[in-house]
């Protein structure tokens, strides 16, 4: 008798929280969110006379929302706003480069902040009461708000040199991702996925930078709570 009563318990109460589950997702038809993500960046010259000597390790954080487009939560509108350090290292044969530094071979060692917005379709299928598998498929709109670059030429060294004004002032790109939400709380949701992101724009002005088209790329540890 008690195995019997604890059985049906347990059958109740996991119908009152896939009730309370699918209550709240057709209340609440937005999610907000935080995020913390470690990054890795890389600029990819697409033409000869500039090689990428490293990547850069960056982070992104910012929030994050999701518009749910059905009632059971499956599909949604997934944005946000965040802040993104990217760069990386690049070698220019003579004659490339900025103005000030191109009469000889020079490595810069960029460093870029940028302010983004996502936008990509997210979709998710539940594999265990409260967890989700998801993928997303979209883009990102993404506006630099500060850049710097070490540039060593021959045996001269130039720390921190102002480059803002050389990059584009707009970065759009391919934005693919995948991962698990889980939950925490009755109010918490914990979401750990990656992020890949290749960038369609030449992220330096090729008339200030004589180096073809130079393209940002990067991969993303996504850590996030939705509250």
């Amino acid at each position: 008798m008690r195995k019997a009563f604890l059985v049906i318990l347990l059958l109740n109460i996991a119908l009152i929280s896939n009730a309370q589950r699918s209550y709240y997702v057709k209340e609440h038809r937005v999610r907000l969110g935080f995020r913390l993500d470690p990054t890795v960046s890389l600029l990819v010259p697409q033409e000869s006379g500039v090689d990428r000597n490293a990547g850069r390790l960056g982070i992104s954080f910012g929030v994050m929302a999701d518009f749910m487009l059905d009632d059971a939560g499956h599909y949604a509108f997934a944005t946000g706003l965040q802040i993104t350090t990217a760069g990386s290292k690049l070698k220019y044969d003579a004659g490339k480069g900025l103005d000030d530094y191109k009469a000889n071979p020079a490595e810069y060692n960029i460093k870029a902040t940028y302010v983004e917005v996502p936008l990509a379709l997210k979709l998710k299928a539940e594999t265990a009461p409260g967890m989700n598998l998801f993928g997303q498929f979209g883009t990102y709109v993404g506006f630099p708000v500060r850049g710097r670059a070490d540039v060593v030429s021959l045996t001269q060294t130039y720390d921190k040199v102002n480059i803002l004004r050389d990059l584009q002032p707009v970065n759009i790109g391919l934005l693919v991702g995948a991962g698990v939400e889980y939950p925490i709380s009755e109010s918490l949701t914990g979401l750990v996925g990656l992020d890949y992101r290749n960038g369609f724009i030449d992220v330096t002005r090729n008339a200030k930078w004589n180096d073809g088209k130079v393209n940002m790329n990067s991969i993303a540890l996504k850590l996030g709570l939705f509250f």
